[in-house]
C-alpha cells in the first residue's frame, strides 16, 4: 500500500514548475508497468502536466512528465531518498552503452529529484532499452521497456487535455496502439500503406556486439506490429527500429538486450574497383525458396547506379525479392555493401525491348558508415585481408545475417 501511495505522490508532484498542490490522475496512461494520466494545479484548477510512472527492483521510481508549456521531466523518486528541499545534482545518463548526458535535477520534495529533459534526450530516451544513471558514487540501471509508447500516450495526453479539457479525459494510451503516421518520430515502426496485407521478408545484418541490424529503409516501410529478425537455426527476436533514412534507403534495428552477439559483420575501409569479385548472402524468395541463406557470387560491373547514382555499385550477383538488406561482401569477408535492388526487367523490356540480366545494386560502403555514425553506432572496419573461399565468407557470415519479417503490405513487399 505504502508503494502505491508513494506512486501517487510521485505523479503529483512530477511538474518541473514545482507545484505542490496537485490532483489526478484524470484519465489513464497504462503501458507495460507505467502508470499515469493528467493532473491539475489545486491553486487554480488549471490543468498542470501528464506524468507516468514506473517502479524498478533497484527501488526507485522513475517518472516521466510533460507539462502543459511543453517541457519534459525525468524524475528519480524513492522513499529513501532525503534531500533539502532545493537541492541540485547533476545525474549522468547513458543510453544502450552510447549515447550520454547530463542531466541537471532539483529536489522539489525530499524523496524526488527532477530534471528537465532536452529534445535529443527525450528522443533518445524514446528509443532506447537501457539507461545507466550516475550520480556521484551511486549507479543505477534502468530497463526501459515501452518508454517509445509511453511518450507517445503523454504527447497525446496534453494534447487532448489541452483541446478538450479534463473533464473529458480518457484512455491516452489509444495513440500508442495505432500504426505510426509516415514521418513519425524514430523508434515506432511506419504506418500501413494500403494494399493487401501478409508476412514479408527482407535480409539483415548485425553490424556491433550491442546488436545493432542494418537493413534497408523499404524492408521495414510499411510494417505493421512487431517487425522479427531470425538468425540461422535460432528462434525469432523482436526488433526494435531505432532510425531510418528513406533518401539513401537504410534503417538501424536493435535486437533486445538479452540478446548476445559474438559475431558481427566489418566494414570494408576502402572503396572497391570495378570487376571486384563479390558474394551475396541473404533469404530471398523465404518460403518459396529454400528457409536458409542462400549465396550468390558476381562482380561489381560498375561503380554507379541508375542514372549515375553515385552511392550505389552495379553487381552481377544474382538477386532476389528478399535479399534487400544484406550483406555484400567482398572477397576477404568485409561487408563492401548492401543489397538494395534489382533492374526491373519486365519495366525494361516495354520501355528498350530488350531482356536485361544481372543488372543489380547494393548500396556503397560511404553512405552506410556516414548512416552509422549519425545513428551513433559502435560498427567497426577493416581492411582487405587474404581471398576467402565464398563457401567460407557465408560460414562466416552465418551468425550475424539475419532474416527480417513483418506483417506489412503487398507494396511494400514489392521493393524488397
Amino acid at each position: 500500500m505504502w508503494l502505491k501511495s508513494f506512486v501517487v505522490a510521485a505523479l503529483l508532484h512530477v511538474s518541473v514548475v514545482g507545484v505542490a498542490n496537485a490532483a489526478g490522475p484524470f484519465g489513464s496512461v497504462n503501458i507495460g508497468n507505467w502508470i499515469g494520466g493528467a493532473f491539475s494545479n489545486d491553486e487554480t484548477g488549471a490543468f498542470s502536466h501528464c506524468a507516468a510512472t514506473t517502479p524498478y527492483a533497484n527501488g526507485v521510481i522513475l517518472v516521466v512528465g510533460y507539462n502543459a508549456a511543453g517541457t519534459w521531466s525525468l524524475a528519480f523518486a524513492s522513499p529513501g531518498y532525503r534531500f533539502n528541499k532545493g537541492e541540485n545534482a547533476a545525474i549522468d545518463v547513458i543510453f544502450d552503452g552510447q549515447e550520454q548526458a547530463r542531466l541537471f535535477a532539483t529536489a522539489y520534495q525530499p524523496n524526488m529529484l527532477t530534471a528537465i529533459m532536452p529534445a535529443n534526450v527525450v528522443r533518445t530516451f524514446q528509443k532506447a532499452s537501457l539507461m545507466v544513471a550516475t550520480a556521484g558514487r551511486t549507479v543505477l540501471n534502468f530497463d526501459l521497456t515501452s518508454t517509445g509508447p509511453v511518450i507517445a500516450a503523454l504527447t497525446n495526453c496534453v494534447a487532448k487535455v489541452k483541446a478538450d479539457g479534463l473533464s473529458k479525459a480518457g484512455d491516452f494510451t489509444k495513440v500508442a496502439a495505432k500504426p505510426a503516421a509516415s514521418g513519425d518520430k524514430p523508434g515506432t515502426p511506419p504506418a500501413a500503406k494500403p494494399g493487401r496485407t501478409g508476412t514479408f521478408t527482407g535480409t539483415g545484418f548485425v553490424v556491433s556486439p550491442h546488436g545493432h541490424i542494418v537493413t534497408n529503409h523499404h524492408v521495414i516501410d510499411g510494417c505493421v506490429g512487431d517487425i522479427k529478425g531470425n538468425l540461422a537455426g535460432d528462434a525469432a527476436m523482436v526488433l526494435r527500429v531505432v532510425s531510418s533514412d528513406a533518401t539513401n534507403d537504410l534503417a538501424l534495428l536493435q535486437a533486445p538486450t538479452t540478446a548476445t552477439f559474438k559475431d558481427f559483420a566489418r566494414i570494408r575501409d576502402r572503396s572497391m574497383h570495378s570487376g571486384d569479385s563479390v558474394v551475396a548472402i541473404g533469404y530471398p524468395l523465404h518460403g518459396m525458396l529454400t528457409s536458409d541463406l542462400t549465396v550468390t557470387t558476381g562482380i561489381v560491373s560498375s561503380l554507379s547506379g541508375i542514372r549515375n547514382h553515385t552511392g550505389r555499385l552495379q553487381i552481377s550477383a544474382a538477386i532476389q525479392a528478399g535479399n534487400s538488406g544484406g550483406p555484400l561482401f567482398d572477397m576477404s569477408g568485409q561487408v563492401a555493401g548492401v543489397v538494395v535492388s534489382k533492374l526491373n526487367a519486365l519495366r525494361m523490356i516495354r520501355e528498350t525491348g530488350q531482356l536485361t540480366e544481372n543488372v543489380n545494386f547494393a548500396i556503397k560502403t560511404g553512405a552506410l558508415r556516414d548512416f552509422l555514425d549519425n545513428s551513433v553506432v559502435p560498427y567497426q572496419t577493416a581492411a582487405p585481408k587474404i581471398e576467402l573461399k565464398a563457401t567460407d565468407i557465408a560460414a562466416n557470415a552465418r551468425p550475424y545475417t539475419m532474416l527480417i519479417s513483418c506483417n506489412g503490405t503487398e507494396q511494400a513487399d514489392a521493393k524488397r
